[in-house]
């Protein structure tokens, strides 16, 4: 049995696309607005995430922990240059680069950080659930490994 390559989105996509469009946004709004039941209602269980901290596989439970007691908080962000593939009629892998705006916990004074990340969402029945997020920061102008 030979698998179907990976491709982008065609028209007949579309409202696929656009739903998955609001479910990372709504995601990201969950954070925003500390709404934990939301983000977790948008996951699967276990999920992935990779970050600059390692990676880690979580369940709910773990996910709410991380959420309330986590040292960092998202304050504001901003999603562009959004990309969707669709290796099967049931899974989407969507990259975008996004400036997040953080704080410390409990402390003034704000963190912007300009990343790009990758979501992997998989149809569950009739709901899109994020299986797997990765974050990598972007170089700033001037920081890369050559200016050295």
């Amino acid at each position: 049995m030979t698998q179907a390559e990976p491709r982008p989105p065609t028209d007949a996509d579309a409202d696929v696309v656009e739903t998955l469009t609001q479910l990372e946004h709504r995601f990201w709004r969950a954070l925003v607005d500390e709404d934990i039941d939301t983000a977790l209602g948008l996951l699967c269980e276990p999920a992935l995430l990779v970050s600059t901290h390692g990676s880690v596989q979580f369940d709910h439970a773990t996910y709410r922990r991380m959420a309330e007691q986590g040292p960092m908080v998202v304050k504001d962000f901003q999603i562009t240059d959004l990309q969707v593939l669709m290796p099967t009629p049931d899974t989407a892998v969507m990259t975008y680069c996004v400036v997040q705006t953080l704080s410390v916990r409990g402390e003034p004074g704000e963190i912007v950080q300009r990343m790009t990340d990758a979501s992997t969402w998989v149809r569950q029945g009739d709901r899109w659930r994020c299986a797997l997020h990765t974050e990598t920061p972007l170089d700033e102008p001037g920081r890369g490994e050559s200016d050295s």
